[in-house]
């Protein structure tokens, strides 16, 4: 992998740059659909290229893990050939289970045992285990084994917690570094900072984890229940350590305006469930505010749902037919709205890079996040 800097905003640490992989270019900063069983919801791949424009998307290794097995995706060649996505995946690598399965998991310094949330089976992750998996899957950027701690996490748990992942880093480097790609294509590791809310615990972890010199770097823990400021807060404190000529991956954020203001503070990349969860339930971001097509007021609204974004879904349907097919609980409604949630988030990322490329990015930014929370 390789990252190069293409652009930097001279009223903001906001970067735009080019990530190379074997699969293909990911320009950044960029958001990455989550297609946590090998499948982004309600979505097909070919929507994903035409319609949603993404140039990255993601899977869950303790979710292909368990189903369809490893050995299906081994037999049929690695997760791009079994879901037919030829353009870049990342993998994250079960570690964000470890938070969200806290009431089924038992953590030890060798690793995590599981119990399977489909039939209650164990498994146990250690961060040698997390590395072979995610070779078997194939993704082209793969994720360290890492505990992402709870919000509110007491300090004493969240520094022995970071001291962990620190050590579990060294295991994961170590297997990556002995093994090689299954599939005749490069992989990359991203190590994860921890530190849960407290400054000097973010900094040591960002000074560590910077310290393996790995081709791209990701800040974990945040996102989880904290207030926004406090999120921004921390994602600056990391910035600042982490190299300026390695991509910046902010797991698991978040919304339009949180995407918008870390690009500010100099991350690259962004994955969220939230626009295609959203999409679900009739939410629509919009370039000019949110949406709840179940309201009232879009029963005989005709006009397109988008016009700005462009695209099939937002020229092609009006907002009353969406209601329509959302109130009657239609699979096609959510169809539409996760193609046109998704495509929102890829063109507010584009408008982004453009806007920094520019030299204008603060003062649209700032329009931008006004609009981005009202509601219409």
């Amino acid at each position: 992998m390789d990252f190069k800097l293409v652009a930097e905003d001279s009223g903001s640490k906001a970067r735009s740059g080019v990530i190379s992989t074997d699969h293909g270019e990911i320009k950044t900063p960029i958001f990455m659909p989550v297609g946590t069983a090998g499948t982004v919801k309600a979505v097909h791949q070919r929507e994903l290229k035409e319609d949603v424009a993404a140039q990255i998307i993601l899977g869950n290794t303790y979710h292909l893990y368990l189903r369809p097995g490893l050995d299906v995706i081994e037999g049929a060649g690695g997760l791009h050939k079994f879901n037919g996505w030829d353009r870049p995946m990342l993998t994250d690598s079960g570690g964000y289970q470890v938070y969200s399965l806290a009431n089924t998991r038992k953590i030890k310094e060798e690793g995590v045992t599981f119990k399977s949330h489909i039939d209650g089976s164990k498994h146990t992750f250690t961060p040698e285990y997390a590395i072979d998996i995610q070779r078997t899957i194939g993704a082209d950027i793969i994720m360290a084994f890492d505990e992402c701690t709870p919000y509110p996490c007491e300090y004493g748990y969240a520094r022995e917690s970071m001291e962990m992942t620190h050590r579990w880093l060294k295991r994961c480097c170590d297997r990556f570094d002995a093994t090689s790609s299954k599939y005749g294509y490069s992989q990359t590791l991203f190590p994860i900072v921890q530190g849960s809310t407290y400054k000097d615990l973010r900094e040591k972890s960002a000074e560590t984890i910077a310290s393996f010199g790995r081709e791209g770097n990701a800040i974990g823990g945040l996102s989880v229940g904290e207030p926004a400021e406090m999120m921004y807060e921390h994602t600056e404190i990391v910035c600042n350590i982490l190299p300026k000529d390695k991509p910046r991956y902010l797991m698991g954020v978040g919304t339009p305006e949180n995407i918008l203001e870390c690009i500010a503070l100099g991350v690259d990349m962004f994955d969220c469930v939230m626009p295609t969860r959203n999409a679900r339930h009739g939410l629509l971001f919009t370039s000019e505010g949110i949406i709840n097509i179940k309201n009232e007021k879009w029963k005989k609204d005709y006009s397109p749902i988008d016009e700005a974004l462009g695209g099939y879904v937002d020229t092609f349907y009006s907002k009353a037919y969406l209601r329509h097919l959302t109130h009657s609980k239609e699979y096609l409604g959510a169809q539409i709205a996760s193609i046109h949630n998704l495509a929102f988030y890829l063109w507010l990322v584009d408008e982004a890079r453009k806007h920094i490329e520019q030299g204008t990015f603060i003062d649209w930014k700032n329009v931008m996040v006004k609009k981005l929370t009202t509601r219409l």
